[in-house]
């Protein structure tokens, strides 16, 4: 089960840096334009643009790239408390995706992407957080030395012998 979860993490930090890179590279002139119309979008039904502020669509595809690029390093190969940020932080964005995608009336099939990461994002939290709650039952059950027992509990443990 360690081995999985080691692997979803790995792929899905790798994944994420990948299309972090891909919004902050110029890769070729028809990517490129298409992506700054995208953001163009994006940036018309930002979520904080309730509360008056609205990003730059350039400084906004900026942000999100180098946010998926850092967040998805830290939870492929970073350590364990950094991975649990990275995670955070992905599905916080993840979450504002599905947001703008559901603003924009973007069909289904658009938004499957960013509900499949959201999805894997809380499994790995949640499969994570299982993982650690049994590494803590099992340092409760453990016996206590008999230098901390009772000097009665001593005396019938000595008898039984």
């Amino acid at each position: 089960m360690a081995l999985v979860l080691v692997a979803l993490r790995v792929l899905l930090g790798g994944f994420f840096a990948l299309t972090g890179a891909a919004k902050l590279c110029q890769l070729s002139a028809p990517e490129s334009e298409q992506m700054k119309a995208l953001f163009l979008q994006f940036a018309e039904v930002f979520p904080l643009k309730l509360f008056g502020y609205q990003p730059d669509p350039m400084n906004y595809q900026t942000t999100v790239g180098w946010l998926e690029l850092l967040a998805g390093l830290l939870l492929a190969v970073g350590p364990p408390m950094l991975q649990e940020i990275s995670n955070l932080f992905l599905t916080l964005l993840m979450m504002g995706a599905i947001f703008t995608l559901a603003s924009l009336k973007e069909s289904l099939s658009t938004c499957i992407p960013a509900i499949i990461c959201l999805g894997l994002l809380r499994l790995l939290d949640i499969c994570q957080a299982l993982a650690q709650t049994k590494k803590v039952d099992r340092y409760r059950r453990k016996k206590t030395p008999s230098v901390f027992k009772k000097p009665w509990e001593q005396r019938v443990s000595s008898c039984r012998l």
